[in-house]
């Protein structure tokens, strides 16, 4: 049986603070009634999806779409139909919304998003709506004090929102030591710190997540963490992608986009490859390797969550 394709605008539409998104409830006589999704409807003939995000959304909703960015696009297989969701994060908007169609539309805070019952194929847009779109990456340093300044600054003044502590010459016992001080300062900014060691760490120090490398990662064969905890790994190629699905990673890195003064010998993806990448993935990829702020709007209209860097935001 050939499946019917269809092609959906949707949008995770925040309010002015950036701590809520809109939902509006499916009514009850169409295919998933009675389920909570992001906004929007199918792409009429020669539309882009963001000429059809702004109709939908003015027809729906009565919003007009003044700012708006790429936030994430997610293949599904339903048994009688392949749906893209092709998503976008919007953040200005004139006009107040309400269900013009009848629907049910309400302001939701992000920490409550998975108290909402969502069709299948909303949870990888669920896990792009509550990740930023930077990932900190931590150097190796051999003084806790140089550690933590650094981290703090990053925190404080650079708005960092997401850490992996990697810290690879350390033994067991002095990255625990380290990595309840950095649990700390998280804490105070109200960050989310994953830990990149074994999944068993998490027992010792309840950080926010683990990162896999992609060693760890090809050796798992299901998710070796709760779900309630965040799982991201490090891939470089399409088969560790598929890896990263099938165990339940929550988000990726995918890297090298760029040569990099580390891995001088690693073959570069460059942005045509990564893209091609990360439309199956079904899940947030951040791009890595070489990346810097000035790529964080290039990387988003590839279709990744955001960068994920060390030198960029460990000065």
């Amino acid at each position: 049986m050939i499946k019917r394709r269809v092609h959906v605008a949707a949008a995770a539409i925040f309010s002015s603070d950036g701590q809520q998104v809109l939902l509006a409830r499916r009514p009850s006589n169409v295919d998933q009634g009675g389920l909570w999704e992001f906004p929007g409807g199918k792409l009429a003939p020669f539309e882009t999806g963001f000429e059809a995000l702004k109709r939908e959304l003015h027809e729906e909703l009565g919003l007009t779409i003044e700012r708006a960015q790429p936030l994430i696009r997610v293949h599904h297989e339903y048994p009688n139909k392949h749906v893209l969701l092709d998503v976008w994060q919007v953040h200005g908007f004139s006009g107040e919304a309400y269900g013009r169609e009848g629907q049910a539309v309400r302001w939701v805070a992000l920490d409550e998003l998975f108290s909402y019952p969502f069709p299948a194929a909303n949870l990888p847009i669920l896990r792009a709506v509550m990740l930023p779109t930077e990932y900190l990456i931590s150097a190796e340093e051999d003084d806790d004090a140089v550690f933590l300044t650094k981290l703090e600054r990053a925190l404080k003044e650079d708005g960092v929102r997401l850490v992996q502590l990697r810290a690879k010459r350390l033994d067991e016992a002095a990255y625990i030591a380290r990595a309840e001080k950095a649990l700390a300062l998280c804490r105070e900014y109200n960050v989310r710190l994953l830990l990149n060691a074994e999944p068993e760490l998490l027992e010792r120090v309840d950080a926010d997540g683990i990162h896999l490398t992609s060693d760890r990662l090809m050796t798992l064969e299901r998710r070796p963490i709760a779900e309630g905890k965040w799982l991201s790994g490090s891939t470089h190629d399409r088969a560790q992608l598929e890896q990263a699905a099938r165990i339940g990673c929550d988000f990726v890195t995918l890297s090298p986009l760029r040569t990099t003064p580390t891995h001088p010998d690693a073959e570069p993806l460059g942005w045509h490859d990564f893209q091609q990448l990360v439309e199956p993935a079904g899940m947030p990829v951040f791009a890595l390797g070489g990346m810097t702020r000035h790529d964080a709007n290039h990387a988003r209209a590839v279709g990744a969550q955001g960068i994920a860097s060390i030198r960029d935001f460990w000065k």
